[in-house]
């Protein structure tokens, strides 16, 4: 009888860690370990930033209300954190004044002085200016503010665009041999002995083996639930899932101050310039115990963040003037604490050494990602045998060398000055299109436009402002593969364009042949 032949079994990655998680924390830690020299694999089951790392109030703070819960050390450290990133990636971070107005009822203004005194003074300040007091009647921040807001605080804070930090966490970590697998499921993981044996899936179905000498479980609020279902490990430490929700409507001021409202149940509320033409309010804090993939934004707190809005500024808002909205969960630190908004937004890392070591993380916050990031490696490399030091804090992202060798200060302080050089070298571009280029990309808008003269070089332009050059550059580079990734998170491009823009792109991509996935849930309501 003629044997039956049969299909070869594909040999299987291996590495010495697999990321688990593609988020913030754990495109920090592959960037981190691919730094170092240790192999990387990181597979997501979704795209980059597909939940809480693109659903944040985009700020790189220290959290000036945690001094109320006396977390001096977590302000303390994310406030250091906060130049740091700012060098790291100027293009995407940039410095932001917050305007705090005041009015009886609410916390005294010595308790706020003393407050802003110490964020401060807690950590050292290069890039960032100080706080003071403010006379909103001679302030431009004053006029959009009811008239009995006579009198305010103003002080230092960065604004992020999250998700695109993530993506360039990931670039950085592929730039140093991490392989990145997004839209990729960790289905099943077993402890052989000194080694992890994963078996990845793909949207497409199709199976990749991967040994693994560590794991990292960067799974944000799937941490507990791929602890006990996949890893079959159990941990004393658990998260506590909290829904914070944004809404953005037409913009409400003119100057390129935010705002920090006190509301009088003691939450505080952001009120940000959001992609020129927008105003970004949020977020609410509420306990969540859903499913993390289909989290929404409920009427009650679209109700909410109208009325806290309507309580300082002259020009009222209603939920049909809501143009978006987005919510996400926060995986926090569980403390036990009755309210949700004083719970940490500290971390932990819990490493378990039964075999093979697993890292398992905990909590967290954007601006602290990359400390977290240096941590996990520092604890897991010398497990694996390598004794390289930590690298990050003197590094810059992807696009966010903008004057090298120089020192980064400048490109904090002088990106004005990069973009005007850009617009010099590609005049033939639209300036507003160059800015938005210079913004996305940093330094990398010269590999977007390399070989172009011409704005009939660009391709077509699907949408306004969007060319095909570009969505080429984010399928090829940054790991795009359907319209809400590239109108979603890698762009807010999807704000500008008319309704039904997502159907129009996927179409397109799919007319080129290239991969289109179904859209998830919170990306498919694009505007109200």
């Amino acid at each position: 009888m003629q044997a039956q032949s049969r299909e070869p079994v594909p040999t299987p990655l291996e590495c010495d860690v697999l990321v688990v998680g593609g988020g913030i924390n754990g495109a920090g830690i592959a960037r981190d370990a691919a730094g170092r020299g240790l192999s990387v694999v990181l597979c997501e089951q979704h795209d980059l930033a597909a939940h809480t790392s693109s659903s944040s109030s985009k700020l790189i703070h220290g959290g000036l209300r945690y001094l109320e819960h006396y977390e001096f050390g977590l302000v303390r450290k994310a406030l250091i954190e906060r130049e740091v990133l700012l060098r790291s990636a100027p293009h995407i971070m940039w410095p932001l004044r917050f305007v705090m107005p005041h009015a009886k009822g609410q916390r005294p203004a010595w308790l706020i002085r003393l407050g802003m005194f110490l964020y401060d003074h807690l950590a050292r300040r290069e890039l960032l200016p100080g706080s003071r007091g403010l006379d909103l009647r001679r302030h431009a921040a004053g006029a959009p503010l009811k008239a009995e807001f006579t009198r305010g605080f103003v002080y230092s804070d960065g604004w992020v665009d999250d998700a695109r930090l993530v993506v360039l966490n990931a670039m950085a970590a592929a730039e140093k041999g991490a392989r990145i697998h997004t839209r990729t499921r960790c289905e099943s993981l077993v402890r052989q002995g000194q080694q992890w044996q994963a078996t990845l899936r793909q949207a497409d179905g199709h199976a990749v083996q991967v040994r693994a000498r560590c794991v990292v479980n960067a799974a944000g609020p799937w941490v507990a639930q791929f602890l006990g279902e996949t890893a079959h490990v159990r941990s004393g430490k658990s998260v506590r899932l909290v829904k914070g929700s944004h809404i953005v409507v037409k913009r409400l001021f003119e100057h390129d101050h935010a705002y920090i409202f006190q509301n009088p149940d003691g939450r505080i509320v952001f009120a940000i310039p959001y992609e020129r033409d927008f105003t970004l309010i949020g977020t609410t804090d509420v306990e969540y115990r859903g499913d993390s993939a289909k989290v929404a934004i409920s009427d009650e707190e679209i109700g909410y963040l109208c009325a806290l809005s309507n309580r300082y500024f002259s020009k009222p808002i209603a939920p049909a003037d809501v143009l978006w909205s987005y919510a996400g969960v926060r995986p926090l630190l569980e403390d036990a604490a009755a309210d949700a908004s004083a719970v940490t937004r500290d971390y932990q890392l819990d490493l378990n050494r039964d075999g093979a070591p697993l890292l398992s993380v905990f909590g967290g916050k954007i601006t602290t990602f990359r400390k977290l990031a240096e941590e996990a490696v520092d604890m897991i490399a010398p497990v694996l045998g390598n004794s390289r030091g930590s690298w990050t804090a003197d590094a810059c992202l992807p696009g966010g060398d903008l004057f090298a060798p120089t020192p980064q200060n400048r490109s904090v302080r002088e990106f004005d000055g990069f973009v005007h050089d850009l617009q010099q070298q590609y005049a033939w571009l639209p300036p507003q299109l160059l800015q938005r280029y210079a913004r996305a990309y940093g330094s990398r808008a010269h590999a977007l436009l390399k070989g172009k003269s011409k704005l009939e070089e660009m391709g077509e332009e699907i949408f306004a402002g969007l060319y095909a050059a570009e969505v080429d550059y984010l399928l090829r580079h940054e790991w795009a593969t359907c319209a809400a990734d590239i109108l979603w998170r890698r762009s807010k491009l999807g704000l500008h364009f008319p309704k039904g823009s997502e159907a129009v792109l996927d179409a397109w991509l799919a007319a080129r042949g290239q991969r289109s996935v179904e859209l998830l849930p919170e990306a498919q309501a694009a505007s109200r």
